[in-house]
Order: C-alpha cells, then structure tokens, then sequence
C-alpha cells in the first residue's frame, strides 16, 4: 500500500524530517519572503521546489457540504494535473478535499499548519499529512512542537494567502477563516475567486458575499487560470500536453493490476451513496482500526470513496 510506504519512509527520516528555513534561505519561498510580516522562521517537513510558484490556494468550511467536498476534490485534481500546486490549511473538510485532489493526480500539495510540523491537527489526518510531506510540504511559522492553538489560524493564513497566486473559496459561512485568507490575499493584490453556492445554504453564504462584493466566480479550472498574471498561465500545462500524459497513464495502469486488495475490497461492498460512520465501517468489516483507516485513505486517492463531515464515508465513481 502507498501509505505504508511513505509512513515508512517519515519514520526514517528520508525527507520528511522538519528543518528551519530562514528569509536567507534559498529554498524560503520567495512570495511570501515580500510580505513584511513574512515569518522569520518557516520549518518544513517535506521539500519545497521552483515549482511550488505556481500555487493556489482552495480553502473553505470544515463543514462541509457533499457537493462543496466534490467541487474542492475536482478543483484542486484540475489544476494539480496541469502543474499547479495547491496550498490549504489541512482542516476537516475543503481544505482535506483539496489536497486529497492534488494527490489523487500525483500533483503537488502544500499544508499551511496552525501548530507545529509534527503536531497533526485534526488527528485523523495524519496519513493524509504524511502523504502531503513525500509529495509535496507541510509548513509552519510555529516551532515544533506547538499545539494548534485558536490564536495561530488567523496568523497562518496570512501564510497561506501570500503564497499563493490565487485563493479560491469553497463553501463558507458568514464568519468563516476562509474569509479571512481572502481579505488578505485581496490586500496584497493577488487574486480572489469563490465557488457560488445555494442562497439559502448557511455554509455558502460566505463565499456568495464574496461574489456578490466583487470576487472572481469559479467554476472550475479555467475560471482560476484565466485570472492568473501571463507569465504563470504560460506555465500551466496545456490540455494537449495533459491528455498526452493521461494517456500514457492510462496504457501504463492497464498493464498492472487494477485490483484494490482484498481490505479495499471489503471495504467497498460495504459502502453505498448513504453514508457510513467510520466505526460502523471497522464493525462490520471485522478488521482493526488502523487497516480501514489505510484502506480507506487509499480509496480516496484512487477516487472509489469520499470522506465527509464527521468522518463518514460514501462509495463514488466505479468502486
């Protein structure tokens, strides 16, 4: 399994280990190095590169709604699949669905933490965060160690919006976080775009408002791009050069085994389009805790199940 590898791979310290950057540091990125309330101090647990420049940013409610997850999830594996990395804060809900995305293409991620690098909040995102630190970076101003405290969200999403292009908001309410990355980013003159959402949905209002007090309407990845300075749309990568890519993947999934594995398998017959709570899904597949949650983290990143709102999970796609 991918997940065993990786977790395997953080335990021996193969580049997964925090380090401290400072603004002198060449690998400090240089968009939020501008900013004058820039951290002195970023740690890193993963690796940055020259490409992480072209990021934006999917944020949103950790209340999610089913289609706010999808719309996220679908976003985020756009764009990632056209070499733009996505930056979010790793929170329950949109923010986990666009990283999930990201992942599910084999593109770039970057997690935004209120704590420290090896402080993983929530909990039962650490698989997930594990993933994002082999294939991309978490990242924090606070010093290992730190719990996630209320008072250091607000702070790293100044972090969040100065590194990227682009925020997009996906689902939000009235007074959300979400909101408050989009103010900064709008304040340092990058580019704000929400997705619309009922108008009698709590969770969207927030993000309606947005549009409603002049923000870019997204729905979907060209939306993002076309707001983007020249030079990054130059770098995004074309969709005759992404289906040549997709089709090799393609060629090259057909020659392996297609199977999910037998605890994949097992946990697929037991998922419909209701929803499952995650200890009804470990009581009656009869397997320990830990098997279903890697199971069942696998299956997201190969898009045959959805985690939603209180850890809950549906079946998608072809199961």
């Amino acid at each position: 399994m991918i997940h065993e590898r990786i977790l395997d791979e953080t335990a021996r310290g193969d580049g997964t280990m925090p380090r401290a950057l400072t603004r002198a540091d060449a690998r400090y990125p240089a968009r939020l190095a501008q900013i004058p309330d820039a951290p002195v101090t970023l740690h890193v647990r993963g690796a940055l590169v020259d490409a992480d420049a072209l990021a934006v940013a999917i944020v949103g409610s950790r209340r999610a709604t089913p289609y706010g997850l999808e719309v996220a999830e679908t976003l985020a594996a756009d764009l990632a699949a056209r070499g733009v990395t996505i930056v979010s804060g790793l929170a329950r809900g949109i923010d986990s669905a666009a990283h999930r995305g990201a992942l599910r293409v084999g593109g770039r991620t970057l997690a935004v933490l209120g704590s420290g690098v090896d402080v993983i909040y929530p909990p039962e995102n650490r698989e997930l965060a594990a993933l994002i630190a082999a294939r991309g970076a978490l990242l924090s101003q606070f010093a290992p160690g730190t719990p996630p405290l209320p008072q250091n969200f607000p702070t790293r999403n100044l972090v969040i919006a100065a590194m990227s292009l682009a925020v997009v908001v996906v689902e939000a309410a009235e007074k959300s976080g979400s909101l408050i990355t989009a103010r900064l980013a709008a304040e340092l003159g990058h580019e704000v775009l929400a997705v619309p959402g009922r108008i009698t949905a709590p969770e969207s209002r927030g993000a309606n408002r947005l549009i409603q007090d002049g923000a870019h309407v997204a729905m979907g990845w060209e939306d993002v791009v076309a707001v983007l300075p020249e030079r990054w749309k130059a770098a995004v990568v074309s969709d005759r050069v992404l289906a040549a890519g997709l089709a090799a993947k393609d060629e090259a999934d057909a020659s392996n085994s297609s199977e999910v594995g037998p605890a994949g398998s097992r946990l697929l017959a037991l998922l419909g389009e209701d929803p499952v709570d995650i200890d009804q899904v470990i009581e009656r597949s009869g397997m320990g805790a830990g098997r279903v949650s890697a199971a069942l983290l696998d299956l997201e990143l190969e898009g045959r199940v959805r985690q939603i709102e209180g850890k809950r999970f549906v079946r998608v796609g072809r199961g």
